[in-house]
C-alpha cells in the first residue's frame, strides 16, 4: 500500500491492488512522502475512491479534531444499529460537522424544517444525532441544537440502507412535510406531534412514498374504499388534495387505494387530535 498523495498528516490516498484508496488515522501520513509504504496498523478508516475528487478536496480542510469526533460518532452508530454502515458517509458526515461546528462557533444557528418528521421516520437514527451532540459537547465545549441531531440522524439513514441517497431521503422527508401542511391548512388545526396517530400517519406516507418510488401497489377492498369515501368525506376530499399536489409538484401518482388508506390516517388524526 503505497502513498499516492498526502491529504493532511492523518489522511492519504494510497495505492492498492491498482485501485485509489484513502486511508485514515492518526499521524497516518507524517513524515510521509509519495511511494512511502502505510503502516497498516495506524489505519482507522479506509474507502475505495470511486473516480471522485470530491473527497480529495475536502480532507485536507476538516480537523484532526474534528476527524477524531466523526469516526466516534460513526463507531456509536454502528454499534447501536448493528449494521455496518456506507464508509463514504465519514467524508460527508465529517464535512457536515465540520461547517456545522464552524458555524455555531461563529453565533450562525440553521433550523432544521424537517425536524418534526425526522424524528419520527428515523428515531433510532435521531437518538444516535441526540447522543452525538451530546458528545460534542463533551469533547469540544459548543452545544448543538436539536435540529443538528437531525441533520446527523439524515446522515446516518442514508448510510445505513443499501444504495442510500441522501438527496432521496431530503427529498422524501421534505415531501411529507409538505403533506403536513396540506392538512393542517385545509382544517385548519395544528397537528400535535407527539400523537400517537401523528407518527402512524407520518410513517404510513414514508412507505407511500417508497412504494410510489418503486411502482409498488398496494390493494383495497373495492367496497371498503366506497365506505371509506362515503363516511369521511372531508378527509377523502383533503386526500385528494394531497394527491393532486404529489402529482403536481412531484409528478408522483397515488392509487385511489391509497388514497383510501391516507383517508383513514387522516380521519383517525383528526378525530384523536393527535
Amino acid at each position: 500500500m503505497k502513498i499516492k498523495k498526502i491529504l493532511n498528516n492523518n489522511a492519504a490516498i494510497v495505492v492498492e491492488d491498482n485501485q485509489e484508496k484513502i486511508v485514515i488515522g492518526s499521524g497516518i501520513a507524517f513524515n510521509k512522502g509519495k511511494n512511502d509504504l502505510i503502516n497498516r496498523n495506524k489505519i482507522d478508516k479506509l474507502f475505495v475512491m470511486k473516480n471522485d475528487n470530491h473527497a480529495e478536496q475536502l480532507l485536507p480542510q476538516i480537523s484532526v479534531e474534528h476527524m477524531a469526533l466523526t469516526q466516534e460518532i460513526i463507531q456509536h452508530a454502528e454499534d447501536s444499529l448493528q449494521v455496518k454502515l456506507n464508509p463514504h458517509i465519514f467524508i460527508a458526515l465529517a464535512d457536515h460537522l465540520s461547517f456545522a461546528i464552524e458555524r455555531y462557533e461563529n453565533g450562525i444557528f440553521i433550523k432544521n424544517k424537517l425536524l418534526s418528521e425526522i424524528r419520527i421516520l428515523y428515531k433510532k437514527e435521531f437518538d444516535i444525532g441526540i447522543w452525538a451532540i451530546n458528545y460534542i459537547e463533551d469533547k469540544i465545549g459548543i452545544r448543538m441544537p436539536i435540529d443538528e441531531a437531525a441533520f446527523i440522524a439524515l446522515h446516518l439513514h442514508t448510510a445505513s440502507v443499501p444504495s442510500g441517497n441522501l438527496q432521496v431521503s431530503l427529498r422524501q422527508t421534505s415531501i411529507i412535510n409538505e403533506i403536513i401542511h396540506i392538512i393542517q391548512d385545509y382544517f385548519s388545526i395544528h397537528l400535535e406531534e407527539g400523537g400517537l396517530s401523528y407518527e402512524r400517519l407520518i410513517t404510513h406516507l414514508r412507505y407511500t412514498l417508497y412504494r410510489t418510488d418503486e411502482t409498488m401497489e398496494r390493494t383495497m377492498d373495492e367496497e371498503m374504499l366506497i365506505m371509506v369515501r362515503k363516511k369521511f368525506p372531508a378527509s377523502y376530499n383533503c386526500a385528494e388534495t394531497i394527491a393532486e399536489h404529489l402529482f403536481q409538484q412531484h409528478g408522483l401518482l397515488l392509487s385511489t387505494e391509497e388514497i383510501g388508506y391516507i383517508t383513514i390516517h387522516i380521519e383517525r388524526l383528526r378525530s384523536r387530535k393527535g
